[in-house]
C-alpha cells in the first residue's frame, strides 16, 4: 500500500474535499472562523470563500462556482465572490445544518440535516457521538433539483455524514453517525430513496465522509477510529488504512486517473502542533467521478 504523504495542516477540523479538473483540492474548515480554501497542485493555499462555517458537505457548479453546506445551502461564485441563500428553510420551519452531499447524475443535489443545531466548537462531533440515538432529534435526507425545487427523501437519519452512489446508481449509501452504521437505501425513479437497511459498521469511532470505487466498494473515514476503511459491495471490509490521526473526517478521489486519494483529519497524532490535517495517497483503485450540480 502506497504511503500516505502530509500536504497540509494548521486546521482545527478539516471537511467536504473536492478535486477539480485542474487537479486543485477544495475544503473547508469547520470551526474557528470558518473558510473555504483551495490547494493548488504546487502546494499554494488560498482562502476563496472567507467566514464560511460548518460547511460540512460541497459540490462543484456546472455553471462554475461552489454549492456549499453550512446552516443551510448557499451558491457561491467565483466570479463576483458572491453568496447566495439556496436552501435554508422546508415547509416554513429553519433548517439547522446541512452536512455532507453528492450530487445525481441529472445535476440533483441530495444532502443531509440534523435535527439539532451544531455547536459552533471543534468538539461538535464528540457532542453527538456522546449522546445516545433516542436523545438526539433526528434529521432528514432531502434532494434539491436544478429548478431549486426541495423533496424530502427519508426521515429518521440522527446524523448524517458522506453519503454517495454505487456505480450503477442503483443503490445510494449515507454515513449516519449518530446511528454509528453505514446505511443503503435503493434508488427509484425520479432518485427516490427506498429499503433503508444497514450496509456495513466500523469496528472503532464512528463513520464520517465516504467515496465510493469504480467496484463498488464503499471507502469509508472512521471519525474516533484513526484510520479509512474499505468495505466491498457486499458489506464486508476489505482493507484499512491507518491515519496519523484520530478524528478522520472524509476523503475524496482526484486526478486524471481518479487515483489520486486525499483524506483528511480532525488531529494529527504525529505532530499535535499541525491540528487538522490533509493527507495524499496513491490508490489501486479509482474513484467513481461526481456530477457537477446544475442548480
Amino acid at each position: 500500500m502506497a504511503k500516505l504523504e502530509f500536504i497540509a495542516g494548521g486546521y482545527d477540523l478539516v471537511e467536504a474535499l473536492r478535486v477539480d479538473e485542474q487537479g486543485r483540492l477544495y475544503f473547508s474548515e469547520m470551526f474557528r472562523d470558518g473558510g473555504i480554501f483551495r490547494r493548488s497542485p504546487d502546494g499554494r493555499i488560498e482562502c476563496i470563500v472567507k467566514g464560511r462555517t460548518a460547511a460540512g458537505g460541497m459540490a462543484f457548479r456546472e455553471r462554475g462556482g461552489l454549492v456549499l453546506n453550512g446552516r443551510g445551502m448557499a451558491l457561491w461564485d467565483e466570479r463576483t465572490g458572491e453568496l447566495r441563500d439556496l436552501f435554508t428553510h422546508f415547509e416554513g420551519a429553519p433548517i439547522f445544518h446541512l452536512n455532507d452531499m453528492t450530487v445525481t447524475p441529472d445535476g440533483s443535489i441530495i444532502t443531509g440535516s440534523w435535527g439539532f443545531e451544531l455547536p459552533d466548537r471543534h468538539d461538535a462531533a464528540e457532542v453527538v457521538t456522546t449522546e445516545t440515538p433516542g436523545e438526539l432529534p433526528t434529521g432528514s435526507l432531502f434532494r434539491v433539483d436544478p429548478g431549486g425545487k426541495v423533496t424530502k427523501l427519508d426521515d429518521g437519519i440522527i446524523v448524517s455524514n458522506g453519503m454517495g452512489f454505487s456505480p450503477d446508481h442503483r443503490l445510494f449509501y449515507v454515513a449516519d453517525s449518530g446511528a454509528v452504521a453505514i446505511l443503503m437505501y435503493d434508488v427509484g425513479p425520479g432518485w427516490t430513496l427506498k429499503n433503508r437497511r444497514q450496509f456495513a459498521s466500523i469496528a472503532a469511532g464512528v463513520p464520517d465522509g465516504l467515496a465510493v470505487d469504480v467496484e463498488g466498494g464503499v471507502w469509508v473515514a472512521c471519525y474516533g477510529g484513526g484510520e479509512v476503511v474499505r468495505f466491498r459491495p457486499d458489506g464486508t471490509a476489505d482493507s484499512h488504512i491507518p491515519v496519523p490521526a484520530i478524528k478522520a473526517t472524509t476523503l475524496v478521489f482526484g486526478g486524471s486517473d481518479l487515483k489520486d486519494l486525499y483524506i483528511s483529519t480532525g488531529d494529527n497524532t504525529e505532530d499535535p502542533s499541525k491540528g487538522g490535517s490533509i493527507y495524499y495517497m496513491r490508490s489501486d483503485i479509482a474513484g467513481m467521478p461526481v456530477t457537477k450540480a446544475r442548480v
